[in-house]
Order: structure tokens, then sequence, then C-alpha cells
């Protein structure tokens, strides 16, 4: 028989000593239990992407990770520093359907050059955790920031939750994770947060009538016009659980519970604009070229009018071109917020007053309470309302919904008023640019004479949305005039009468992409950098602003040193 204290002795049976314990290495949350959805890219992949560059994967540090340690949060702002602090990257992902086994993931760089290094591996998405080393990568000596995550599935609208955490090197601590209790959207608590939203019920009429056409089983056209919080950013799905989406199935629910098919959505949100180019979308996007009346009208620019060259005229002129259409909606202006607490609602608000507008805030009813202890009474985290520092999360989205749900419930129980809202009266900003239209490939000839010059392709790769309730993205202004790195030096020259013209070109992160010179009646009036924001999106500027209808010339030419550089010219909108 043998002796099983000489095989261990030998080292040929037994138990193992075990290893000295490895020191639990600090851990750093960026994703935590966050939804992500698989959506197509123009690459043929399916994926979705967590763009970090600029203060994004700071921000999401101080929200999933609790950081607060400057230091700390200064080395994720490099490729470098993020080298320094992060030894490696634990990966989790539950797929929420049994068919979607496998997700790659991406941690991309961009170089300093445009170009960067990528760490990809291969995950199980059966929850279990993946473990990404960066010493098993090589760093590329032109990385300078994290660029995104990506995580690419093999089927569209593949729905997943994923945890991504940074475990640190040594010498580097961050506080522990601490979840928040979930959020009681069945609570009186929660009810009473989302009464404080309701800033005014206005003239109730417009809206009153769109309710009970509903309730008669009549057709009533729900629209929202915005930024990327009404685009539905923060939200997964996109398309069905954004606040637009939720918002208008509650309207549903509560007013035409038999024929929901009577109650149609228009949603025209598009991120990082805001409504300088809203007032431009707004025949298109919303009325479908004259095809579409809607009964209600949403406005929600409240946090995207920061740099508004006009300071409120186009947004009152949006709010004028809404309630002046044919069938007179109902106009409600929504106030979303960022999480540092701030939007334009003091700004914005002066507008609503003044027509008598339902009136709707978010920041009312949320940024009180989140400074409240559980103890306080505390109904909701910025960490469970924000996706980010800038978009809502579902349960932030959610909120959203619940507070223009609970001003559907006030109207719909008051009494409605006689006398219909007024817009014969001065304004209270301005109303310069009601009448702005479109202008762009597809009509330009008809309307101005244009000479294309060496801006005469078309760009196809352009800023997308979820329009309406659909799942894939719109790609916006495809008739646009742009110029390659073929083209050569002749100028884009349009000749037109108008009293105001805001031109649209296209943002990009492409280094292909270069500045061009504009300039009106031979005076050059501005540069047109695409390069500033580093994203693909849609940029609005004013070119002129005069009381009188006149003939104007518009000149644009790459500007010295990029006249091998791309330039797209996505349209222009113009006032008679």
């Amino acid at each position: 028989m043998t002796n099983p204290s000489s095989d261990v002795a030998n080292g040929t049976g037994g138990p193992i000593a075990p290893r000295d314990p490895v020191a639990k290495r600090s851990e750093l949350y960026i994703l935590h239990e966050s939804m992500i959805e698989a959506t197509p890219r123009p690459d043929g992949t399916f994926s979705q992407e967590i763009y970090l560059d600029g203060n994004r994967l700071v921000d999401k540090a101080r929200i999933a990770g609790n950081v607060s340690d400057e230091a700390i949060l200064e080395l994720l702002k490099s490729s470098s520093g993020f080298r320094r602090l992060v030894h490696s990257i634990g990966i989790s992902v539950q797929a929420h359907e049994e068919e979607d086994t496998q997700v790659n993931f991406t941690l991309e760089h961009r170089g300093m050059n445009h170009s960067g290094s990528r760490m990809s591996i291969s995950c199980s998405a059966d929850g279990s955790e993946t473990l990404l080393i960066l010493g098993d990568y090589e760093a590329s000596p032109d990385d300078d920031v994290l660029a995104k995550f990506a995580f690419e599935f093999d089927r569209v609208g593949a729905l997943a939750t994923t945890t991504v955490v940074f475990y640190l090197n040594d010498g580097y601590q961050v506080p522990e994770l601490v979840n928040d209790s979930p959020v009681e959207f069945e609570s009186q608590a929660y009810r009473e947060m989302i009464k404080k939203s309701l800033m005014s019920p206005g003239n109730n009429r417009r809206l009153k009538a769109a309710i009970e056409k509903a309730k008669r089983g009549e057709p009533v056209t729900i629209a929202y016009i915005g930024g990327s919080i009404t685009q539905g950013a923060g939200a997964v799905p996109i398309h069905s659980h954004c606040y637009a989406y939720r918002s208008y199935d509650l309207f549903k629910q509560m007013f035409a519970p038999q024929d929901g098919s009577s109650i149609r959505l228009i949603k025209a949100g598009l991120g990082g604009t805001p409504s300088e180019l809203g007032v431009v979308r707004y025949d298109r996007d919303v009325l479908k070229e004259g095809t579409a009346q809607p009964d209600i009208a949403i406005v929600e620019f409240a946090v995207n009018d920061a740099n508004d060259e006009t300071e409120g005229n186009c947004y009152e002129s949006l709010v004028l071109k809404a309630l002046n259409s044919n069938n007179k909606p109902a106009v409600i202006l929504l106030f979303s917020v960022f999480m540092n607490d701030w939007n334009l609602q003091d700004r914005l608000a002066p507008v609503g007053w003044h027509y008598d507008l339902p009136m709707v805030s978010v920041k009312d009813a949320v940024v009180e309470q989140f400074r409240w202890t559980a103890d306080q009474g505390k109904v909701i985290s910025k960490k469970q309302f924000f996706y980010d520092i800038y978009h809502p999360t579902n349960a932030g989205h959610r909120v959203m919904a619940d507070c223009l749900a609970w001003l559907f419930t006030v109207t719909d129980q008051a009494i409605s008023d006689e006398e219909d809202i007024s817009t014969d009266k001065s304004p209270i900003i301005g109303n310069d640019y009601v009448g702005i239209q479109l202008l762009d490939r597809l009509n330009g000839e008809g309307i101005a004479q244009i000479d294309t010059g060496g801006f005469r392709e078309k760009d196809t790769d352009l800023h997308t949305a979820n329009m309406d309730d659909h799942t894939y993205g719109t790609p916006q202004f495809p008739n646009n005039w742009m110029h390659t790195t073929e083209s050569g030096t002749d100028r884009f020259k349009m000749t037109l009468r108008s009293k105001r013209l805001i031109l649209v070109f296209k943002d990009s992160g492409d280094p292909s992409f270069g500045t061009a010179n504009i300039w009106v009646d031979g005076k050059l009036v501005r540069q047109g950098d695409p390069r500033i924001a580093n994203w693909t999106h849609c940029n609005a500027v004013i070119l002129y602003d005069e009381p009188h209808l006149i003939e104007h010339t518009v000149e644009i030419k790459m500007a010295a040193g990029h006249e091998d550089k791309r330039f797209t010219i996505l349209g222009f909108g113009y006032v008679l």
C-alpha cells in the first residue's frame, strides 16, 4: 500500500500546498451592468460602440467608478497614462438571447495621426469574465488617447448586459463599487418627483383636443424634435426605450388602448445639433415634406442650444413654425438636463410663458432629489439616471416619459380652455427664421444659380439617426456636395435672393477632411473647420442675417494647404 505522506513528500500525489494569496487589484468600473445593442456599421459588422475620447472616459470613471482622485482621472486622458494606471481589463457580457454566444471586444486607441493600436479579445456571452491583459498587447508609439470600446456580435439587434472593469496596477487605489437601491417606480415618492416636472400646463385647448381625438379612435400624430436625447442616446434598444417612444406608448395606453394603431409616432432627434439646425429640418423631418400634420409637437433643445448663434431666435422661430401649422398642433416645451444640473430653461422658458405653452422640466423633477440621501427621500441617483454626463439611461428615459405622461394626465382631467393660443404678438426673442426652407442638391437648381466647381461628388459617410421607431439609422442630408482629394481647386459658387442663410456642413474625425473658406459677396465671412468636433455630425452656421431680401453670392473654396482635402456641404437653410 502506498504511503500518502511519502507521495506528498516526493511530489507524486496528494494535496498541493497553496500559493501565497495574490493581492486583489483595485477595481475601477467603467461600465456596470450596462445595456448594449448590436447595430449596423458601415463596414458591415454589428456592434455597440462606446466612445471614450474627449472627457468621456473620465466621465465614466466618475459616474460608474465613483472616482474623484484627480491624479487618476488625469491618467485616463492619455494612452500612456492609461498604461501606467491599468494592468488588465475585465469584460463580462451576458447575452439576452441564447443564440448570441460570443462577442468580440475591442479597445481602440486614436493616434496623433488618427490611426492607433487595437486590443481585441473574444469573450463568451454567458456572463463570465474575460481578462484582457495590457502587457500582452504592444502599444503603438503613435497612440494618443483611448478612442472607443466596441462589442461586435454576429447579428444585428443582439442585446446584452455588460460590465467593464479596469484592474489597476500596484500603487493605485479607487473606491469600491457601491450600488444604489433599485428605483421604486411605483412608489409615492416617485410620483411626487414626477409631479414637480410640470412647469406649466399652459393653454390646454390644443392638447386637450388631441387627447379627445385619440379617445374617439381618430388618428393622432405625436412628433418629437430635438438633439441626441430625443434621438434616444443612452437608451437600449434605442428605438423602443427612448423617452419619445415610451411617452408615445403611454399616450396610446392612456387614450387609445383599444386601437393603438391610430396613434402615429414621428421622432426627429439628431445628436449634437441645436434648434439652429432643428428649424431647418422641421419641414423635412417632422412635417415629412407636407405629408404629415402632427397633432402634438414636443420640442427638446434645452441642452443643445448653448452654441445657438441666435441665442433663442431660432428656438422661438421653431416653436412658432410648429404653432402656426395649418392644423394648429399642441406644442409642448420639454427641458432635459445634463449631469452637472445644467440646462437652458431660463433662456427658453420665457418663450413658453409668452405663448402660454405646456412646459415640462426634467431638471425641476430630478435635480433637487439628486442631493438627498436615501433617508431624506432620494428616488433616483445620478448614476441610475445618467448613461454618461449628457444622456439618460433606460431609467432616465423612463423618468422623462413619465414626466410627459403627467402633463397628459393633468390636461385630460382639466376643463378645456375656451380661447386658443395666440401667436399674433411680437416675439419675445425673435421670429426671423420661421419661414426658413432647406436647399440642397435635390432642389437647389430650382432655387439658386449653382456652380458646384470642385464640390461635385456626393458624400455617403454621413451622420445617421434612428428616426421615428426605426431600428436602423437614416443618413442625414444625403443630397450634398462634397469636395474630394481629386476635385481640384475650383470653388463652389451659389447666387440667390434671401434675407438669411444658414450653411450646414459635415464635421468629421477623418484626417482626410480639411478647412474651407467661405465668402459672401466677395468678403471672407468665416472658415468651416470640420475637425473641431472630431466626429461625424451636422454643423449649422449662419452666413448672413439681414432685414431685406437681396441677391447674394456665396463662394466656398478649400483653404490654403487644404486643397487636397475633403469638405462636404450638406445643405443650406434660406429665408425669403
